[in-house]
C-alpha cells in the first residue's frame, strides 16, 4: 500500500522507534508531555514551540564518519529516532504512544557543539534536529513506535 492509499485509507505510516529519550540531557526511560513542553525538564514552559527536540541516530552517524565520535544525548535531544525527520515539513504531526507532536522548524545553528569539535556545527548545520511542540500529551517510552499522522 502507498503513502497516499494508507493516507486516504485512515491507516498511519509507521516510521521508527524511539531509541533514546533524555530530559535536561539526561538519559530517562520514559518522558511525559503536555502542551508546555516535557514536564521536568528545565526547558519546560520556556517555549510551546520549540518544547521538544528531536534528533536522528543519522546525525551522530554522520559525525561518526568524520571521526566525531558522540554518546547518544550530547546534540541537546529531547527524542533519537531511528527514523530521520529532518526533511519533515512544518506542520507535519507525528504520533508516539497516545502523544501528537506538531513539526515546527530546524533546529538552529548551535556554537556549543564547537566545545565537542570545532567542525560539529558545520557538518550538523541541517542535521543536528528538529523542534516541535505538543498537541496532545502523554508519555513516551523507549522503543515506541513512530507514525505520521
Amino acid at each position: 500500500m502507498s503513502y497516499s492509499q494508507m493516507m486516504k485509507s485512515g491507516n498511519q505510516p509507521f516510521i521508527g522507534h524511539i531509541l533514546e529519550l533524555f530530559s535536561s540531557k539526561k538519559s530517562v526511560e520514559t518522558i511525559v508531555v503536555d502542551t508546555q513542553g516535557i514536564v521536568g525538564d528545565k526547558f519546560y514552559a520556556k517555549d510551546i514551540e520549540r518544547s521538544v527536540l528531536i534528533s536522528s541516530i543519522d546525525s551522530y552517524t554522520m559525525a561518526k564518519e568524520k571521526g566525531i565520535n558522540l554518546e547518544f544525548g550530547k546534540l541537546g535531544e529531547n527524542i533519537l529516532m531511528e527514523y530521520n525527520p529532518y526533511q519533515m515539513k512544518s506542520g507535519t504531526k507525528i504520533k508516539i504512544g497516545e502523544v501528537v507532536l506538531e513539526i515546527n522548524q530546524k533546529c538552529t545553528l548551535c556554537k556549543s557543539l564547537t566545545k565537542i569539535d570545532s567542525k560539529l556545527p558545520k557538518l550538523l548545520k541541517d542535521d543536528r534536529g528538529i523542534f516541535s511542540k505538543v498537541i496532545k500529551g502523554g508519555t513516551i517510552r523507549k522503543n515506541d513506535k513512530i507514525y505520521i499522522v
